[in-house]
């Protein structure tokens, strides 16, 4: 019987003390964490009946009546989810829950409305139309699940998959598919979930008194048994009247119909199908998936977003607290594959919703009402500063909830709509889902010259600087460095072509020098850039070592990569190139694909939808002796043409004199395995630390009166003019 299975050869067997056990850990990282584990048998044989997604789907839920919703009006959780893990022989049903600090304060709280919820719904009769709802969702994401952006990713899957006791015509179907019903079976499993068969773990910064530390990562921890009167309490615990199964979902999709029709060569860029003061409307009807799916986003753009670090800081809480509003409403779109997004950029806000299109105007005017008739909730108003206080600092110190209730009004008062909807949609559609935006917000236009994009800084030519400042985390020992070298106009072709091409040049050989070698960092990273108008290319290093002797080996790279190039044979060279074009020429794999590529062109405000084939067409052009003289001329560190940036991002491990290197400590750093050091081995001999930089460096010591010193470049102007686009659209 399955009530009183003991795990055979599972890591909880050999003693059964371990159960009704709970952990204490200290984790290096700040968050807070309880993971409620129950020993499971090992269900891959019961592939086609799922029986653990029953309640896992109902556990996790996150709508109105959950766990997750009540939990959050208490004011105790950040997030919540639920799954079964495990290997050959056994696996574990985990339920993980990331708290807020008055939430570690009630943890036992936590741990009985979870115990309630489970209660309820095994007591409750299996209902079958739970069971199809979930396998409804299962059907249509299995049925219309488009490519894998990664190819490796999928493999992996695939090869995980074949593990499992399948047979081999349902390899890929078995992981989505439920296909058979068995309420018993259901029943039995969620039986499982006891209250003398789990170990409970917590984990904070804030716990003290921990007696053990973990041989591997010197994690500090503390094993006792879980308070006996406390799991008595669990035992008799009575209903919850708040806690409810979930109503139907709304928005699980009923229209498929895509409209197909043959498509000899599909249209490459979208049309320009609206434009007046207040907004600007792209659209392109998918013809390359054929899929019931659409990719609309939008961007608010309001100059006060980013006026001021204060403005910055205040719409960014609104778009954390107003995503954070939406969660119990949006849920049911989640799970039946309708998603949204709201961010915040230096240009104001960002709303994307992805996913089938059927329901898509019921979820974007939910989302617009919001916006525009939020009530800041002020115990969500300070979790969620809570959260985002490492980011802000100093910043949100003095904000108040009332602060975001009287500026978000402003924020959204003077703004600019542009939008674009691509996929299942018609024109029709598009425009119909601007108009939602446009009457619900009721904003005025900006005038043309708010309108302007912003404008990148230009570095002097020759010029060399070094910005230093410390990591704000006094225990961090990892350091960081990023080394950009400015070499010019973002759209000028030739230049774009080479500095691509010396990119994809210089990124094995970068990694395999700084990383596999020199054995610098885990985390070793190069490739150009584009910022607003200009281009450059990038080195990145995180490591334990002085970021001055990190610039000082990426400089002495840079020497070696000139040799690399001048002895690499032309046939290698045309390999280089047409390994370029073969990535940039790779098509979409799926609809968000192609949609970020578009946005991506409207976003800059460029509209050079066509830039991928102007790259290929002038890297065909590019000869190896172009590229080394540009190499030479404009990025070597000896080229009196260079510009270059670097910012240092120190360890308050190391000595704040940007010359010397603190001496690693005689014991571990505490955290860390003994003999390990971010990728450094026992015995690995160091070279001489470069603790001085090059001559002809300048330290930024006030990084505002720099930034005020600077030239500026030109904003972004549009490739094709707006009024020729609305031309084109208007004769055809």
């Amino acid at each position: 019987m399955l009530s009183s299975y003991r795990p055979s050869g599972s890591p909880l067997s050999s003693q059964w003390k371990n159960f009704q056990r709970q952990v204490f850990l200290k984790p290096i990282k700040e968050f807070r964490e309880i993971d409620i584990i129950w020993p499971f048998p090992d269900t891959r044989e019961y592939y086609e009946f799922k029986p653990i997604n029953y309640f896992s789907y109902l556990i996790s839920h996150e709508g109105a009546g959950s766990i997750f919703s009540y939990l959050k009006k208490k004011g105790w959780v950040n997030t919540f989810y639920s799954n079964l893990d495990g290997a050959i022989g056994f696996s574990f049903f985990e339920v993980t829950i990331s708290l807020t600090p008055e939430g570690l304060d009630n943890y036992r709280e936590v741990i009985k409305v979870v115990f309630q919820y489970i209660k309820m719904i095994q007591e409750s009769s299996i209902q079958e139309w739970i069971f199809r709802e979930n396998q409804d969702i299962l059907n249509i994401e299995y049925r219309f699940a488009e490519k894998s952006s990664s190819p490796a990713n999928y493999v992996s899957f695939l090869s995980r998959i074949l593990q499992l006791p399948s047979i081999r015509e349902c390899v890929i179907s078995g992981s989505y598919l439920i296909k058979k019903y068995d309420p018993k079976l259901i029943k039995k499993f969620m039986d499982l979930l006891r209250t003398d068969n789990f170990v409970l773990v917590l984990i904070s910064q804030s716990f003290n008194d921990l007696d053990q530390r973990e041989k591997w990562f010197g994690t500090e921890y503390k094993l006792e048994q879980i308070n006996p009167e406390f799991l008595e309490e669990l035992k008799n615990l009575n209903s919850n009247p708040e806690l409810k199964i979930p109503s139907p979902n709304e928005f699980i999709p009923t229209n498929f119909e895509t409209h197909k029709q043959d498509v000899i060569t599909p249209i490459t860029q979208p049309d320009l199908i609206k434009q007046t003061s207040l907004t600007k409307v792209w659209h392109k009807k998918d013809d390359t998936f054929w899929v019931p799916k659409a990719d609309v986003r939008f961007l608010l753009r309001s100059p006060l977003a980013y006026s001021t670090p204060l403005h910055s800081v205040k719409t960014g809480l609104y778009v954390n607290l107003l995503n954070d509003a939406l969660t119990e409403y949006s849920y049911d779109a989640y799970l039946a594959g309708l998603g949204y997004d709201i961010n915040h950029t230096t240009e104001g806000i960002i709303i994307l919703l992805q996913g089938f299109n059927d329901k898509l105007l019921v979820l974007l005017e939910k989302i617009i009402h919001e916006m525009k008739n939020f009530k800041v909730d002020p115990k969500r108003f300070d979790i969620i500063k809570e959260q985002v206080e490492r980011e802000y600092s100093e910043a949100l110190k003095d904000i108040t909830s009332q602060d975001i209730q009287e500026f978000y009004p402003k924020l959204l008062s003077y703004i600019h709509i542009e939008t674009f909807s691509h996929g299942n949609l018609f024109k029709e559609e598009a425009l119909k889902l601007n108009q939602i935006v446009e009457d619900v917000l009721h904003s005025k236009p900006l005038f043309p010259s708010q309108l302007i994009s912003d404008r990148g800084t230009i570095l002097p030519q020759g010029k060399k600087y070094v910005y230093q400042r410390d990591v704000y985390n006094s225990q961090d020992i990892n350091s960081a460095i990023e080394y950009y070298i400015q070499v010019g106009d973002l759209m000028d072709i030739n230049l774009r072509a080479k500095l691509s091409l010396l990119a994809q040049i210089a990124q094995e050989p970068y990694f395999n020098q700084i990383r596999t070698k020199e054995q610098l960092g885990y985390l070793a990273d190069c490739g150009w850039i584009s910022d607003i108008k200009s281009i450059g290319l990038r080195f990145a290093i995180q490591s334990v070592k002085d970021t001055v002797h990190l610039e000082n080996r990426i400089e002495a790279f840079l020497d070696k990569l000139q040799n690399i190039i001048e002895e690499m044979t032309e046939e290698d060279y045309q390999k280089q190139k047409e390994s370029l074009i073969i990535m940039k020429l790779v098509k979409p794999k799926n609809l968000y694909n192609e949609s970020s590529l578009y946005w991506d062109h409207i976003e800059s405000g460029f509209y050079d939808f066509d830039s991928i084939n102007i790259d290929v067409a002038e890297l065909r052009k590019i000869t190896k002796s172009e590229v080394l003289e540009f190499f030479k001329n404009t990025v070597h560190p000896a080229s009196s043409n260079q510009k270059k940036l670097s910012i240092h991002m120190r360890s308050q491990k190391i000595s704040s004199s940007p010359q010397t290197m603190m001496q690693m400590p005689e014991r571990p750093i505490e955290g860390l395995a003994e003999g390990l050091v971010e990728g450094h081995l026992e015995g690995h001999v160091e070279d001489a630390l470069e603790l001085e930089l090059k001559p002809n460096n300048e330290y930024i010591n006030d990084i505002i009166k720099w930034k005020s010193s600077m030239e500026l470049g030109p904003a972004s102007t549009p490739v094709l003019a707006v009024n020729e686009l609305m031309t084109k659209l208007f004769i055809n």
